[in-house]
C-alpha cells in the first residue's frame, strides 16, 4: 500500500465510519464526485490505492487539469529530477481554482507508481469559444441529440439556482458536451493500459456524460461510479440512477450556494404582462 501523508487528515475529518473501498470491475474507471465532499475524496483515494496495490498501473486522468497544460506536465515528468505533486499542480493548473488538498494525494500516488498523469478538461477559454462558435469549429462532434442538450440545460439551470436563462443554459450545455467528448477521447487513448478518471458526477453520467461518447468496445470495458450525497439519489425518484454503480456519503456541510449567487447576480425582472 502506498504511504500518502495527506490521507490521514482527510479521513480524520470524516465523522462517518469508513466504507469498504470500492473495487472496480473494469479497466476504464470513471470516478464521480461532489467536488467539495471530503469523505468522497477519501473513499476514492482508498479505492485508487487498492487498485495500485493489486498491481494495476492505469493512467490517471483528471478534470482538474486543462488539456493545454499537458505539455508542461510531460516536460516535468521527462526531466532528470522527479517532480513533486505540487510541481505537477503548478504546471498543470497555473490558474488554481480547485481545493488541491483533495487531489494532491492522487497525483502523489501516480508519481510514486510511475503512472501517466493526463489533463482531461477543456479550458474555460475553449469552453467560451464553444459557447460562441459551436462544437464543430473546435473539433468536437456537433451531432448532439436534442434530449442530451435539454438535460444538460436543465441541470445547468438547477445548479445555477434558476439564475441563467434558457438561451444561456443552451450555450453552456454545448460547452459541457465538449468537456464530456474530450474526456471520452482521453479514456479511449489510455484504455489499453487502463485509466482512472476523476471528474464531477455530471461528467460520469452514463446517459449524458462522457460514457455516452465512448466507442462501444471501450464503453463495454468501462465502469462509471457516481459518488452521491445522501438525498441526491432520492431526489431522482424511481428513475434508474445514471451510473454503473453508486456510492452514498453524508452531505458535506456547506453554506447555501444559492444565497451566494443571489448576492452576486441581480434578480431578473419579471416578464411584462401580455394580453
Amino acid at each position: 500500500m502506498l504511504l500518502l501523508p495527506w490521507l490521514a487528515p482527510m479521513l480524520t475529518a470524516c465523522a462517518a465510519p469508513q466504507a469498504a473501498p470500492f473495487v472496480p470491475s473494469q479497466p476504464v474507471l470513471l470516478l464521480g464526485e461532489v467536488h467539495d465532499n471530503a469523505q468522497q475524496h477519501a473513499e476514492r483515494l482508498r479505492s485508487f490505492e487498492a487498485l495500485l496495490a493489486r498491481g494495476a498501473r492505469p493512467a490517471l486522468a483528471m478534470e482538474q487539469l486543462d488539456r493545454e497544460h499537458q505539455g508542461a506536465i510531460d516536460a516535468l515528468r521527462a526531466g532528470s529530477t522527479p517532480p513533486s505533486a505540487d510541481a505537477i499542480i503548478r504546471a498543470g493548473a497555473p490558474g488554481g481554482g480547485w481545493n488541491w488538498d483533495f487531489y494532491r494525494p492522487f497525483i502523489a500516488a501516480a508519481l510514486q507508481a510511475g503512472l501517466p498523469i493526463v489533463a482531461a478538461n477543456v479550458s474555460r477559454e475553449d469552453a467560451r469559444r464553444v459557447m460562441r462558435e459551436g462544437l464543430a469549429p473546435l473539433g468536437f462532434d456537433p451531432a448532439v441529440p436534442a434530449d442530451v442538450l435539454a438535460r444538460h440545460g436543465d441541470d445547468i439551470v438547477a445548479s445555477h439556482c434558476g439564475m441563467v436563462d434558457a438561451a444561456m443554459a443552451g450555450r453552456m450545455a454545448q460547452a459541457q458536451v465538449a468537456r464530456d467528448q474530450f474526456m471520452a477521447r482521453v479514456l479511449e487513448q489510455h484504455a489499453a493500459r487502463g485509466v482512472v478518471l476523476l471528474a464531477g458526477n455530471g461528467h460520469v453520467r452514463t446517459d449524458i456524460g462522457a460514457p455516452r461518447w465512448l466507442k462501444p468496445d471501450v464503453r463495454a470495458r468501462s465502469q462509471a461510479v457516481g459518488w452521491l450525497e445522501a438525498g441526491q439519489e432520492t431526489r431522482q425518484g424511481s428513475e434508474r440512477q445514471p451510473y454503473d454503480a453508486v456510492r452514498i456519503t453524508p452531505p458535506q456541510p456547506r453554506p447555501d450556494p444559492c444565497e451566494g449567487m443571489r448576492k452576486q447576480i441581480p434578480a431578473r425582472p419579471a416578464p411584462a404582462a401580455t394580453r
